[in-house]
């Protein structure tokens, strides 16, 4: 029998609750390359580098290790930031909701009036849509000292934070803290 009366519905329950699951199985992954709390502010592995050099290499180094992390740092400042801009609070969270629906936790092609827009695409929009939508909301100066604060945060963190301590995973660990073969005695004869 046909039902020519009846109106197809474009999602079922159970297709939004897959979405949902896989959103959140995707923000969990993301959420796993940050590393611990505990092993970012360890205040035995903070010291002055050599030089600008060793600074450098430094920072380059603990921004690959940290960066997720450093991410939340400066998002958290900048959501601080805009605590006192309620409508530019608004329009964040808003956007930080289209980046993470269009961009990030997107796992299919975005297919608009038929046609495939690619990664590219979408990320460029995004992009332009958000400067553009925080520069209408009148907090420009705002913003930026918050971006300035979150990056001068990142980079003195980077800087001074030591690197020698850091292991990207458990194999590298294991071969770094290979203890060394026991010394003789003192005076004992070389073999």
């Amino acid at each position: 029998m046909t039902n020519y009366g009846t109106i197809p519905t474009s999602s079922s329950p159970s297709t939004n609750l897959d979405f949902i699951s896989r959103a959140k199985q995707r923000v969990k992954e993301g959420l796993a390359t940050r590393r611990p709390w505990k092993i970012m502010f360890n205040f035995r592995s903070f010291s002055l580098p050599a030089g600008f050099s060793d600074a450098v290499r430094r920072v380059r180094e603990n921004v690959g290790y940290f960066q997720m992390n450093y991410a939340i740092v400066v998002l958290i400042v900048l959501f601080l930031s805009l605590l006192w801009h309620p409508i530019s609070l608004i329009v964040f969270v808003v956007l930080v909701a289209a980046w993470l629906f269009l961009y990030f936790l997107r796992d299919e092609p975005l297919v608009v009036l038929g046609r495939m827009i690619s990664d590219r695409v979408v990320l460029v929009v995004m992009a332009v849509l958000t400067i553009a939508l925080l520069l209408l909301t009148g907090a420009v100066s705002n913003i930026l000292v918050a971006l300035l604060i979150g990056v001068v945060l990142v980079v003195a963190h980077a800087a001074f934070r030591r690197t020698d301590d850091l292991f990207y995973d458990e194999e590298e660990a294991t071969a770094r803290f290979v203890p060394p073969p026991p010394h003789p005695h003192p005076g004992a004869p070389l073999s």
